[in-house]
């Protein structure tokens, strides 16, 4: 199960520089909570990936889109899975029709539906900080309360528009986060149908995280209950089979299983930044991806999840860089004592990482 992870995340063999954006296919999007992380997940994946390639692909080629998506996290997406990804939140019950979401949030139900209907229309005429999007969905509603909504550091009233694709990150200005409208930066936007749309991503998760539960399923995607994540994976009828991985009944994909079971180890060793796909996908229940004694040092409080140190699909170690002078120093440290050839590889790994981020590499284990 692991090798066949680690194959499909391109991470036993890196793609070329040219197929970066088949990778972000591939791995279900980037997530972005922190940018710098979002990006050295791409360049453990891609050889030769050009510093401030992303940030081009994202302003200026725009290739990339950055907006609220799985779990309600930020992620990078491929402008042309735009619709994808947002049909599929679709099929997701609308957070604001539970009446305990309203009453946590101070809300009522018809200030929501202004505020979804005044955000497209502020966004309109171009990009907007957030500062003017409050200020022109306050005007539009005659709510000031709306406006100071929408000012909130998390952007809890932010992320429904993104849900139905009335907004994207655009670039900022100095400091501030700037917003626009989908249709308005890519040239035209409508959503996927939410049922297809939500088979394809069942697909591509299983493609690239699979064979997994219906309860890993409902992490990675942020369903209410597994209950809700069982339905979407049963919708595929036939496509969808049980396997059994050690015990536990998991679903791939029918025709992926020969494959999976052929899988080997690549011998691959990687060093994965903070918030990685594989990390945030991984069966954080499996002793064979990490034993329960290290969870708490990579899956942390607050949501944070930590760089860590993959061993042939095995999370075994954390790691951090820091920049001391003209040096990129990479600090390692194992959850066990690690054979010769596996430290080679992560040294290999951490020069990897100085040439790409600049600075003369020097790696310290502990």
């Amino acid at each position: 199960m692991l090798a066949w992870r680690v194959q499909r995340q391109h991470l036993a063999v890196r793609a070329p520089a040219c197929d970066a954006l088949d990778v972000v296919r591939d791995v279900c999007g980037l997530h972005a909570q922190v940018m710098s992380s979002a990006e050295l997940t791409l360049w453990a994946r891609v050889d030769d990936l050009a510093p401030g390639g992303v940030a081009s692909a994202l302003w200026e080629d725009r290739t990339l889109v950055k907006t609220w998506a799985m779990r309600g996290t930020l992620h990078l997406l491929r402008a042309d899975e735009l619709a994808l990804y947002v049909g599929a939140q679709g099929a997701l019950p609308e957070r604001f029709d539970k009446p305990s979401w309203l009453r946590a949030a101070g809300v009522t139900r018809p200030q929501i539906d202004a505020l979804l209907e005044a955000v497209p229309r502020a966004l309109a005429g171009g990009p907007l900080t957030r500062e003017e999007l409050a200020t022109a969905v306050a005007g539009q509603t005659g709510d000031a309360r709306l406006g100071e909504k929408l000012r909130d550091g998390f952007g809890s009233f932010l992320k429904p528009s993104a849900f139905r694709g009335d907004l994207l990150f655009a670039p900022s200005e100095g400091r501030n986060v700037r917003f626009v409208h989908p249709a308005r930066w890519l040239g035209g936007f409508s959503p996927d149908d939410p049922g297809p749309a939500m088979a394809e991503v069942v697909r591509r998760y299983l493609s690239a995280h699979g064979p997994a539960t219906r309860e890993h399923f409902q992490r990675w995607f942020g369903f209410a209950s597994p209950a809700q994540a069982g339905r979407q994976l049963a919708a595929l009828g036939d496509e969808l089979v049980e396997v059994d991985v050690e015990g536990t009944a998991m679903w791939a994909i029918a025709t992926e299983v020969d494959a999976i079971a052929a899988a080997r180890p690549a011998g691959t060793v990687n060093l994965l930044p903070a918030f990685d796909q594989y990390v945030v996908g991984a069966p954080r229940d499996a002793d064979a991806v990490l034993l329960p004694e290290h969870r708490s040092a990579v899956y942390r409080p607050q949501g944070w999840l930590s760089p860590v140190l993959l061993v042939d699909g095995v999370i075994s170690g954390t790691w951090s860089h820091e920049r001391k002078g003209d040096l990129l120093e990479v600090s390692i440290a194992p959850f066990s004592r690690q054979p010769k050839a596996v430290r080679d590889a992560a040294e290999r790994e951490a020069v990897r990482l100085a040439a790409y981020l600049g600075g003369e590499p020097r790696t310290v284990w502990s």
